[in-house]
């Protein structure tokens, strides 16, 4: 999976949804994303064990993981971040990628099938039940 920028995340997306407009489908999937400490090698037998460290227990920055794929080949993602420091500046980047986002899904997304329904449940014989 390849991390990309926010803009250049956007590019390629739209060249994967240019791609596969015909035929084809492309999934979009974004989840809230927590870096994990790095692993700390273990301590031979017998020996003090190391206190775990607290530098990466309280990440206060938020983030999102925004995934693509056309469900073979092709993988993109990036991650969206929001730092409180710089407030201004990064509330206007995120705002400004998820109107982007939304702009790209909406205009991607006409050709969609519409959806064939099997029946109606008025339809379907009703079978008698026997109640002891």
């Amino acid at each position: 999976m390849v991390l990309l920028t926010n803009q250049h995340f956007m590019d390629e997306l739209t060249k994967l949804f240019q791609a596969n407009k015909t035929k084809g489908s492309v999934w979009i999937t974004m989840k809230r994303h927590e870096e994990k400490p790095p692993k700390e090698k273990t301590a031979a037998k017998g020996a003090a064990k190391p206190k775990p460290s607290t530098e990466h227990a309280a990440d206060p920055e938020p983030k999102c993981l925004v995934r693509a794929t056309n469900g073979k080949d092709i993988k993109i993602s990036t991650v969206i971040r929001h730092e409180p420091r710089y407030a201004r500046v990064a509330s206007k980047d995120v705002v400004r990628f998820q109107l982007a986002f939304a702009t790209l899904t909406k205009t991607n997304m006409d050709g969609l099938k519409k959806r064939e329904r099997k029946g109606r449940r008025g339809n379907r014989k009703k079978v008698p039940t026997k109640h002891v």
